[in-house]
């Protein structure tokens, strides 16, 4: 039986997305192991080589606008997932998580995030595909959030032990203030008991659900021609393989950005205003006007580049000792 286009190329992700996630659980994130600051920069090459090489497959088997549009979508989720490292070493910070537990835990909030994506994307492309007119209130949200992010003040402000999340899992379940030690259960006097690892794992996709808000409508707008159409069979692969890629990546780039997250200042303004392109991009499709998805690539590379050289500047001028 000839298999088609779309089936060779479904089922080569399956084959990579199922492979890197053995490779990942059985020999990059070994129980009860700590990833050092090397460790985390290979691994975060490992995700970023394999969805360089995925965009490869695409441009030669599929074509060069489908892998335009993933490398978009994906350089994009990338972008926007940076914003949740921040959050997430609060989490952990404040359950006193260790470095030996950190990587696990990581993995099953991010691969429990992931089913919760699939989830959400499914029901927003059907949404989208009976509504497009839905589209111009992501785009006003969009534009909303992006100034909310642009203005957006130090996110120490954020306490894990005050969020809905939190105060829902401690109404509806046992759990346990004892050290967990690796585990995510204990029973205690014959009941089971949630740990504080299971409480992080919990918050994780949460969290990831609560950024989902925002990346899934700005990866659908980057990917669809035009506000009108339905979506095509390549559009739905780039969207979900680019949430994908980018959500595990989200692992190794935690270890590697945490000691230098306070390093890039900037870096959320210039998130904000690709944020706000692309609100203005969903709103100007209701006059027929259509953005090229070359030119969206252009201004997310341009826009996180430049945030990310000023905020090197910045912190090398603020190295630099005043004349007394």
């Amino acid at each position: 039986m000839n298999m088609t286009v779309d089936q060779i190329t479904y089922l080569t992700f399956g084959i990579v997305l199922l492979g890197a996630l053995m490779l990942d659980l059985g020999l990059m994130s070994k129980k009860n192991s700590s990833i050092s600051m090397k460790k985390a920069l290979w691994q975060t090459l490992f995700w970023v080589s394999l969805a360089i090489a995925f965009c490869l497959f695409l441009w030669f088997e599929k074509t060069p606008l489908v892998a335009t549009k993933f490398f978009t979508a994906y350089l994009m989720e990338w972008s926007l997932s940076i914003d949740n490292i921040f959050v997430f070493i609060l989490i952990f910070t404040y359950f006193k998580v260790k470095e030996s537990d950190a990587g696990r835990a990581l993995l099953v909030g991010i691969l429990l995030a992931i089913v919760f994506r699939i989830i959400f994307i499914a029901l927003g492309i059907e949404l989208i595909n009976r509504f497009h007119w839905i589209l111009y209130v992501f785009g006003f949200f969009l534009l909303y959030t992006g100034y909310q992010l642009f203005f957006k003040k130090d996110e120490a402000e954020f306490d894990p032990g005050e969020t809905k999340v939190y105060k829902i899992i401690n109404k509806l379940f046992r759990v346990s203030a004892l050290e967990p030690n690796g585990r995510y259960f204990i029973t205690l006097h014959g009941k089971l008991y949630f740990t504080t690892l299971s409480v992080v794992v919990f918050m994780l996709a949460a969290v990831d659900v609560a950024f989902a808000l925002d990346s899934i409508p700005t990866v659908v707008s980057l990917v669809r021609e035009k506000a009108s159409d339905v979506f095509s069979a390549d559009d739905i692969l780039v969207i979900y393989s680019s949430n994908i890629f980018a959500v595990l990546g989200l692992r190794s780039l935690f270890f590697l950005l945490k000691g230098a997250v306070d390093k890039f200042d900037y870096l959320q303004q210039g998130i904000a205003i690709v944020l706000i392109f692309i609100g203005v991009k969903m709103l100007i499709e209701f006059f027929g006007i259509h953005i090229h998805i070359g030119i969206s690539l252009g201004v997310i590379v341009a826009c996180l580049a430049g945030s990310i050289l000023y905020s090197m500047r910045t912190q090398r001028e603020k190295a630099v000792p005043e004349d007394l």
